[in-house]
C-alpha cells in the first residue's frame, strides 16, 4: 500500500448521450483513488471564487488563475522545490487547476477538492478545461446546442466529465465532452470564474 502522503487523482468520465435511436452512455474511469491524503474532508468540492480584483505574480500573470495539466501524470509536492515530498500524484491530463501562488517556476495550485500543492510550472498549460459541476455528484447537467435553457438538448453530461472550455460569454461556456459540443451554464463548471469570459 502505499503512503499516505500519495494520493492518486482521478474523475469519473461519463457522457450520457441522447440519440435518434435512444439513449446511450459512454463511461471510462481511468483508476481508483489510492491512499488517505487530503486537505478538506472527503467528498467536499470547492467552487470557483469570484472575479474580485486579482494579484499578479512574479511571471506577470494574473493570481489567481485556471490553468491545466499538460502531462498524465503529475506530482504534486508539499514545497516549491524537488526537496520537498510528493503530497500526491495527478493522473489526469487536462484536469483543470488553479494557481494560487508563484514562486520562481513552481505553481502553488488548488484543485476542485480544494487540496492544494506545488507543481513544476512546466507541467502546466493555458489551455482551458473544466469540471462539470463536481458537486453534484450522480448529477447530469444538460449540453445544449445554443447559450439559452430554450436551445435543443444535445447531450446530457455526468457530473465530473472533464470539458474542454472553447470560449465563455459570462453566463454560458461553449465546450466539447465525450465528443460532443455545446453550451452549459458557467455555473455549472469549476475551471471558469463566475461571470469570466474566455475567448
Amino acid at each position: 500500500m502505499l503512503p499516505h502522503h500519495w494520493r492518486n487523482k482521478s474523475i469519473i468520465f461519463g457522457v450520457a448521450c441522447l440519440a435518434a435511436a435512444g439513449t446511450w452512455s459512454v463511461f471510462a474511469k481511468p483508476g481508483n483513488s489510492v491512499g488517505d491524503f487530503s486537505l478538506v474532508g472527503a467528498g467536499e468540492t470547492t467552487s470557483s471564487i469570484s472575479t474580485a480584483p486579482r494579484n499578479f505574480g512574479p511571471s506577470g500573470l494574473p493570481l489567481p488563475r485556471f490553468v491545466s495539466l499538460k502531462a498524465e501524470k503529475v506530482n504534486v509536492r508539499r514545497g516549491p522545490n524537488s526537496d520537498y515530498p510528493v503530497s500526491w500524484v495527478f493522473q489526469r491530463k487536462g484536469l483543470p487547476v488553479e494557481i494560487v501562488a508563484e514562486s520562481e517556476n513552481w505553481r502553488r495550485i488548488r484543485d476542485s477538492e480544494g487540496a492544494e500543492g506545488w507543481i513544476l510550472q512546466n507541467m502546466l498549460s493555458g489551455k482551458r478545461t473544466a469540471v462539470v459541476a463536481p458537486w453534484r455528484r450522480d448529477e447530469v447537467i444538460p449540453l445544449h446546442a445554443g447559450p439559452t435553457r430554450q436551445a435543443g438538448l444535445v447531450a446530457r453530461v455526468s457530473a465530473g466529465v472533464v470539458a474542454e472550455v472553447s470560449e465563455c460569454g459570462q453566463e454560458w461556456c461553449e465546450v466539447s465532452a465525450g465528443g460532443y459540443d455545446g453550451f452549459i451554464e458557467q455555473s455549472n463548471l469549476w475551471g471558469v470564474y463566475p461571470g469570466e469570459t474566455v475567448d
